[in-house]
């Protein structure tokens, strides 16, 4: 067989999975607002770990994490029967999300008082410290500059608008388009894409000795 037929062929095969996923979970949202609550939490598994990462990175605080997490679903629950196909079902989750967390960012005013250390079941941990290493940590130099550029990563996320980290988020770590994140936040596709200009070239200034 011709590698461009074996391609063709293997596209289809990933289109036609993507599809028969959409039937599913469409199957699985009509069952759920009918009052199916097996379909209800499968909907919750399918989406609990993005939220919960989403809150954890804007809010950087584990207890207001859980909180907007718990309140998501509570909301997508009360509001199911709302839910009427005109955007994608992710997008109606992570508008919910969005919007919590830009709220309680909002209540904060000030983010840079949220503490450096956070209380974990093995006492009192830095918060950049739960940060993976890239690299082995065999190298103290190495090891020093990470943790060096993952404190003015920090601070840079902080000299962010609510908005503007928000749709750094969802774009560079949660991998969504821009369209869908204007449509997260209740914006055009365009306002997106300026709100994340702005938060890169804020980046990138603030980080310029590291790129």
């Amino acid at each position: 067989m011709e590698p461009g037929a074996t391609l063709a062929i293997e596209g289809g095969a990933r289109a036609s999975a993507r599809r028969d996923a959409c039937m599913d979970e469409a199957a699985t949202i009509r069952a759920a607002q009918s009052g199916d609550a097996e379909a209800f939490e499968r909907l919750v598994r399918s989406y609990d770990q993005q939220v919960l990462r989403l809150a954890m990175n804007l809010l950087r605080n584990p207890d207001d994490a859980h909180d907007v997490y718990q309140e998501t679903f509570l909301r997508v629950f009360r509001n199911l029967g709302s839910f009427r196909f005109d955007c994608s079902f992710s997008t109606w989750v992570y508008r919910i999300a969005t919007n919590l967390c830009l709220d309680l960012l909002r209540k904060r005013k000030v983010r840079r008082t949220e503490p450096a250390a956070v209380e974990t079941g093995e006492g009192v941990m830095d918060r950049l410290e739960a940060v993976p290493e890239a690299r082995p940590a065999g190298d103290p130099q190495r090891a020093a500059l990470n943790g060096e550029l993952r404190a003015v990563i920090e601070k840079a996320l902080d000299g962010l608008t609510p908005r503007e980290r928000t749709v750094f988020e969802l774009r560079h770590y949660q991998g969504m388009r821009l369209k869908e994140i204007g449509e997260a936040l209740g914006a055009s596709e365009e306002a997106a894409k300026n709100c994340l200009f702005r938060a890169t070239q804020k980046m990138r200034q603030a980080l310029g000795e590291f790129l």
